[in-house]
């Protein structure tokens, strides 16, 4: 074990863990809401140091990032936990390990073999993936200052549930993020999910004021979040207060972990989904997910930029400028060039 970062001792050996917005005050012998941080002795101790549950290459635009770097792959790592009980969980069997299952599995490594892997794979990005990477931090914060000076980006995929102190930390090294939007009602946070809608939001606005590239995720999922009105309410947001040129993805439910009475989300959802946030002003909106189109178009004149066929990128047409090639218009991200 390794003991953690970010936390204040408390009277009686009590500690208070300042990762997460949760903010957990936990006793002797206790943890987290997480399950992978543990009060010994008044010490706060990482469950989850080293202890890969996932390793992978993926395509960037599996995260999803469209606009950090397209075409690139990126060295996907993953341990067990999550700060959030989604009842959608896609990876529940990994992420709720150590609450459904009462074990922490995983495959000791060091933040140096994590930085070689990824060099040998000649991925240009580090993805912090797959479960809440917010929970372990301290891997995560070791592996990307090696990442940095090899010259390798970091990238988050998030539930945006980290507390400021978190981000004023690691976002030195924190390139990119794409930060799942799960719903705009703090009242299915707490119902479905066991978090709060504010501190997410919160992180969004520090994360664009922070320079860290920022995409946003919702999962489209029938009568809990698709209320048009609760989409118009999320597109103005992500408009007014992260900027117009903020990608944001809308992807269709599929039955998964404890909601299997839902129906998949109809395709038309997402369509009115993308119209909403068009006419709220975003100029990057794409379906996942799904068979509508995820191709990144100028948001001047309307030209065909990226061309994607999954999660290939059949045909980039952005310039080395960074601008589309037919009105010279800038297109927002990090290195958008084909």
């Amino acid at each position: 074990m390794k003991e953690a970062m970010l936390y204040t001792s408390l009277p009686d050996e009590h500690v208070r863990c300042h990762l997460c917005a949760h903010e957990c005050i936990i006793a002797p012998n206790g943890r987290g809401v997480c399950q992978v941080r543990e009060n010994h002795n008044g010490i706060l101790y990482t469950l989850v140091y080293g202890e890969l549950i996932a390793h992978h290459v993926d395509p960037i635009e599996k995260k999803p990032l469209f606009h950090y770097h397209p075409g690139s792959r990126s060295y996907s790592i993953a341990t067990a936990g999550c700060n959030f009980r989604c009842e959608w969980c896609q990876n529940f069997d990994i992420s709720q390990m150590p609450r459904d299952q009462h074990v922490i599995l995983g495959e000791s490594t060091s933040p140096e073999e994590v930085v070689a892997a990824a060099r040998q794979s000649r991925c240009a990005s580090i993805a912090y993936t797959y479960t809440e990477p917010t929970v372990f931090f301290e891997m995560t914060y070791e592996v990307a200052r090696l990442a940095r000076a090899a010259g390798i980006g970091n990238v988050y995929v998030t539930n945006g549930y980290m507390t400021e102190q978190m981000l004023e930390v690691f976002h030195p090294y924190l390139d990119a993020a794409n930060v799942d939007l799960k719903a705009f009602r703090d009242a299915t946070y707490r119902r479905h999910i066991g978090a709060r809608l504010q501190p997410v939001l919160d992180t969004l606005k520090l994360m664009r004021h922070l320079g860290i590239w920022v995409e946003v995720t919702t999962l489209i999922i029938p009568d809990l979040n698709d209320d048009l009105d609760e989409l118009k309410d999320a597109a103005r947001f992500i408009a007014d207060e992260l900027g117009p040129d903020t990608p944001w993805h809308l992807s269709r439910f599929f039955p998964a972990y404890r909601m299997h009475t839902h129906a998949p989300t109809p395709e038309s959802t997402v369509e009115r989904a993308i119209e909403t946030a068009r006419a709220a002003g975003l100029h990057y909106v794409y379906a996942g997910n799904s068979r509508l189109s995820a191709d990144t178009v100028c948001p001047a004149c309307g030209a065909r930029l990226i061309q994607r066929s999954g999660y290939t990128i059949v045909r980039n047409r952005v310039t080395a400028e960074g601008n589309c090639p037919d009105c010279y218009t800038p297109i927002a991200g990090i290195g958008m060039s084909g």
